[in-house]
């Protein structure tokens, strides 16, 4: 028996565990010796056995037998590379038989930072988007429940344009933005209006994800005269408490502008999701946006032109992610059941051995159709299903 079941489930984030060649052996040839290597330091016990796994490319079928054995419990099992269908994607179908997901995002894990980093050569950055692309249309090739995630930088918005229609081109069924400024511009300046009305025609949503822009605060704010704190995962490359202040503050800004400069007004077909980024802070921005359109419009011709109210616009194209740590019964109550999803983060750490159960507990006692809302009909809203 599934762990999922008795209805249906979308899980809004996933992964693949990148192989070391993952990026190179998908370049372009002139490219290929100037992608730097993936980093794998930086997921600390998530990588243990990254090498086991380069060496073999799969499990071995003892190995398989074993998570298979696990059932239902395959999500409470090991993480990382150590996952059923972690980094080979014959076994993935396997897991997601197991797990009972209708349909998942798949993100990768380590290729982002390469595609994003403003201060690599643009070359560089969208030479890696396309490498990681075909990726992972390879990894999701062979089962129609996989939607990858294509990376797509905005710094050229003519590279932008190019390299988002190689993706569509290749069946992936997202687009993966850093929420950053765009090449020093605003997400919603002119020039990438051509990007969200390709994305908007395409009918497949634009997302925001955790690694799309640096993961740790400032290190002034780390120094107390004390030790440093590793993070949770026993390294020093992921979140630490007090960058869990400011994680989500960029995706905020960048989701605030998108909606303030009127792109998603502009673009009313236009789909976007806010993934491991936690969603507390979301009925908050709400509230704060619609102030900010109903003062400013005064002395703001892009505010002065909207027609619906921030909140509306949100609501109606995007939703987001809460960390199973968060009351997502809350904060429909807050806002509406609109705005939220599921989501498992299978097979990183992060995402714990039981999501159902703590999401379920924060949605005890809520109606059947807002049940359905969060499982599932909001992220097939984004997939336009």
């Amino acid at each position: 028996m599934a762990y999922a079941r008795e209805r249906t489930y979308f899980d809004a984030d996933s992964h693949l565990m990148e192989l070391p060649d993952f990026l190179t052996a998908h370049a372009d040839p002139g490219l290929r010796d100037r992608i730097p290597q993936i980093d794998f330091d930086a997921g600390a016990r998530s990588s243990d056995s990254w090498q086991e796994a380069a060496r073999t490319g799969a499990h071995s079928p003892e190995k398989v037998a074993e998570l298979v054995a696990l059932g239902d419990d395959l999500i409470a099992g090991p993480k990382g590379y150590l996952a059923l269908g972690a980094f080979n994607r014959h076994e993935r179908g396997t897991a997601l038989d197991l797990l009972g997901f209708q349909q998942q995002f798949v993100f990768s894990t380590f290729s982002a930072p390469v595609a994003f980093d403003p201060t690599s050569d643009l070359e560089v950055r969208y030479g890696t988007a396309r490498a990681h692309n075909r990726a992972m249309a390879e990894f999701c090739a062979d089962d129609s429940r996989l939607i990858g995630v294509a990376l797509l930088p905005l710094d050229d918005p003519a590279a932008s344009l190019k390299e988002l229609e190689f993706a569509i081109s290749l069946g992936l069924g997202a687009i993966w933005v850093p929420h950053r400024p765009a090449g020093g511009r605003s997400p919603g300046h002119n020039d990438l209006d051509p990007v969200w009305a390709r994305i908007a025609e395409a009918k497949i949503p634009f997302l925001l994800h955790v690694g799309g822009n640096p993961l740790q605060i400032k290190p002034e704010w780390m120094d107390t005269g004390r030790p440093v704190p590793t993070d949770w995962l026993g390294g020093g490359e992921n979140v630490r408490g007090k960058d869990m202040i400011a994680l989500h503050h960029a995706a905020e800004t960048f989701v605030g502008a998108l909606v303030l400069d009127g792109v998603l007004e502009r673009h009313p077909e236009l789909r976007g999701g806010v993934i491991e980024l936690g969603a507390g802070w979301v009925p908050s921005l709400l509230r704060r946006l619609d102030l900010v359109a109903q003062i400013w419009k005064r002395s703001e011709p892009d505010l002065a032109a909207l027609s619906s109210a921030p909140s509306e616009l949100i609501t109606r194209q995007m939703a987001f992610t809460p960390y199973p740590f968060e009351d997502v019964g809350a904060m429909i109550r807050e806002s509406n059941p609109d705005l939220y999803m599921f989501s498992s983060d299978y097979p990183h750490i992060e995402g714990g051995r039981n999501p159902l159960g703590r999401f379920e507990a924060s949605l005890d006692g809520m109606p059947e159709e807002v049940l359905g809302k969060f499982y599932a009909d909001n992220m097939a809203s984004l997939l336009n299903s």
